[in-house]
């Protein structure tokens, strides 16, 4: 009811108004309908739309009036960026600097290059003792680009830092009687050597403590020992880590992955070794231990080490004859020489 009501008054004021203004009033609204009929969801705008509204706010002042899907706001904005376009388009340089020559430009170049310790006024004027005139300006911009020392990644940042850390773990291996053997492990990051290991079947804090001292005698101990939250790494191990001046890294609990290496390699010793022994004793452990180590060390090829062998490994060209097999780990592992390099 109101709507009809506001309908029936505007329709009387508009008989009161300038016919020029109903004029282009129906412009306005003509233009909004063919928007509309344009786009079939929201209405979309180009750029003669927005040059219509431009020119009509400067020609009728009640445009306002007349918007039904645009802000007045909106409109004055189109309007002053029209203006910085108008006058961007009107200051725009006429011409500019000619161009010099490729030969000009090679011959600035060798300038820079050869001269090392010459500046843009320098190499300017020993231009203009050659009868060519040239800014200062033109000088430097064709100044070869001298890189930087690069920046050593963060891969090689690590590489340099990873020869002071360590990781140690315990893991267990069922004998053939049902006992229980724990083998310790020491590795180094560094190429992933393993630094020492030994077996025992009743590990405890000063045992641990006593392996620690025979892998890093005197003042080969490295800066920082990653390990886990094993009750063996307190008490003596611990005391011990503080007098030879070792920086602890523990590891969160429950957190295998954060001891990646360490881990890693246990699981290799299981899958490629320990899966496939009936171990005895632990005499016999420590037999298959270093016969798989032996192989590891030498023999094994790591993707992390650019398929190389914690012990570098050399390269046998077909020219050294045939490919030959050697048996390692009992037979379960084959290195792989050549004829004349054996």
């Amino acid at each position: 009811m109101w709507e009809l009501l506001r309908t029936i008054l505007r329709s009387a004021i508009s008989a009161l108004r300038p016919r020029h203004d109903l004029a282009l009033e129906n412009l306005a609204l003509r233009q909004q309908l063919a928007v509309l009929h344009r786009t079939s969801t929201r209405p979309q705008l180009e750029d003669h739309d927005r040059l219509f509204w431009i020119v009509l706010k400067r020609m009728w002042p009640n445009w306002c009036q007349a918007l039904q899907f645009v802000q007045p706001a909106t409109v004055v904005k189109w309007h002053r960026a029209g203006f910085r376009y108008y006058w961007r388009r009107k200051s725009r340089p006429k011409g500019g600097r000619p161009r010099i020559t490729p030969e000009l430009r090679s011959l600035i170049r060798d300038m820079w290059t050869a001269n090392s310790t010459w500046g843009k006024q320098r190499i300017q004027s020993e231009l203009a003792k050659l009868g060519i005139s040239v800014s200062d300006s033109t000088v430097a911009k064709y100044k070869p680009k001298r890189r930087a020392p690069p920046s050593q990644t963060w891969r090689t940042f690590f590489r340099n830092h990873v020869k002071d850390i360590v990781a140690i773990d315990f893991f267990t291996v069922p004998t053939a009687t049902f006992r229980v053997l724990y083998v310790l492990l020491i590795m180094s990051h560094d190429r992933r050597r393993i630094v020492h290991s030994n077996v025992t079947d009743s590990p405890s804090s000063a045992w641990t403590a006593r392996q620690l001292l025979e892998a890093f005698p005197y003042e080969t101990a490295p800066r920082y020992l990653l390990r886990d939250n094993d009750t063996r790494f307190l008490g003596e191990f611990a005391r011990c880590i503080e007098s030879i001046g070792i920086e602890e890294v523990r590891t969160a609990p429950h957190s295998p992955w954060q001891n990646p290496y360490c881990e890693r390699l246990i699981g290799s010793i299981r899958r490629e070794c320990l899966d496939h022994v009936l171990v005895l004793n632990d005499r016999h452990l420590r037999r298959v231990l270093r016969s798989y180590f032996a192989y590891y060390h030498e023999s094994r090829t790591h993707r992390s080490l650019d398929n190389d062998c914690p012990l570098p490994r050399d390269i046998e060209p077909p020219e050294k004859g045939d490919a030959i097999a050697f048996p390692q780990v009992g037979g379960l592992h084959h290195r792989y020489r050549r004829r004349l390099a054996a």
